[in-house]
């Protein structure tokens, strides 16, 4: 699934105390409130407000970097005019006029609708009118089902929901379901250890991410853009010293990392607030932050697959025990004991990169 957005709807919460500090401390990164709220609360800086205003004069004084969500006209033409981003709400009826509501939205950034009836008929026709427009697809839901339904409709799905319920299991089984469903997958193939050599010296880089890994996740590592090696997260046994499941020790210092929107960056650009991809022995992906990178000197070994296709890849590593690269199983194997012909999880794609982005010009990488 593509990334979907999803707007908590805290207008109604009667026990704010309670369930405010959860939303905030949640993945939910937007939340719809009145514009009595707005002066009251105290959210996290990560948190998009989405303010309900019923009249011109409720504007005044609320800042820009907030989104104006009325089922006015006058409102949201004003909001414009100040320069807020816009939501134009409509309770769809059996008697309600689709032609009109889309057009209508179609001047606004969002449109937010309440469905009276259970048929997701409407959400469909809007779903298809909108897909050339600007103009984001938001639907109120009350629960984890309604909301699955939704951003699956007809494949495509609304742009995103509006969560309005202020039960603290239905906020945890959708923290939950955002967490799970909103990485993205890479093809990950079988790469046959055509070379091994020990390399020396050299500076390697740990990447020790603010995430919890499991046992099958690691990263993308490659010495080329044309691809790497899956290179596991420290979640496996360690002689002497105590596991580290938010790291991977990654490699040599030149190393590629594959990060969110098929981009890569040297490990030496990365810093604390990077974004890296979390990869698991299945090709599912997921977004985690760097806290920071640590790079010392190490002995390094480099590893060289070759594929079905016959395209090579590396990654030059620690040479160490300790450090696992992913078998074609999905088994840790221990870098120092790899040796030809043994069969690891590889990653291909198209090289050449240029601060990171794929781009299409000859690149020759040795």
């Amino acid at each position: 699934m593509s990334k979907k957005t999803v707007w908590f709807d805290a207008r109604h919460v009667k026990d704010k105390d309670k369930i405010l500090p959860l939303i905030y401390h949640s993945h939910l990164e937007y939340m719809v409130i009145t514009r009595e709220m707005l002066n009251e609360i105290n959210p996290p800086q990560k948190m998009t407000l989405i303010v309900q205003v019923n009249q011109p004069s409720d504007l005044e004084e609320i800042p820009t970097d907030t989104i104006i969500l009325s089922a006015s006209e006058t409102v949201l033409q004003d909001a414009m005019r100040s320069g807020h981003k816009t939501a134009y709400f409509h309770l769809i009826q059996p008697n309600s006029d689709l032609e009109i509501v889309w057009k209508v939205s179609s001047k606004y950034s969002y449109l937010v609708v309440e469905l009276v009836d259970e048929t997701n008929i409407p959400l469909e026709l809007l779903i298809a009118r909108l897909q050339s427009r600007e103009t984001s697809l938001i639907k109120l839901v009350r629960n984890l089902q309604d909301m699955k339904i939704s951003l699956g409709v007809m494949e495509v799905g609304s742009d995103g929901v509006m969560f309005s319920n202020e039960s603290v299991h239905e906020i945890i089984n959708v923290n939950e379901f955002m967490s799970t469903s909103q990485g993205g997958q890479l093809t990950l193939t079988t790469g046959k250890v055509v070379e091994v050599e020990h390399c020396g010296m050299g500076y390697r880089a740990c990447i020790d991410s603010t995430s919890m890994l499991t046992e099958n996740e690691g990263m993308i590592i490659g010495s080329t853009s044309s691809g790497g090696l899956l290179v596991s997260s420290e979640t496996h046994f360690l002689p002497y010293m105590e596991l580290r499941p938010f790291r991977v020790n990654a490699g040599a210092v030149h190393s590629y990392v594959w990060t969110p929107d098929d981009m890569t960056a040297y490990l030496t650009e990365l810093k604390g607030g990077s974004r890296v991809l979390c990869v698991d022995t299945n090709g599912r992906t997921r977004e985690i932050s760097v806290g920071r990178v640590k790079i010392e000197v190490r002995p390094l070994l480099r590893i060289v697959v070759e594929t079905d296709n016959g395209t090579q890849v590396n990654a030059i590593v620690q040479d160490d025990w300790h450090i696992r690269i992913f078998g074609v199983n999905g088994e840790p194997r221990n870098a120092s004991t790899i040796k030809e012909g043994d069969e690891l999880l590889a990653y291909v794609c198209e090289s050449g990169r240029h601060v990171g982005i794929k781009i299409d010009e000859c690149i020759i990488e040795k």
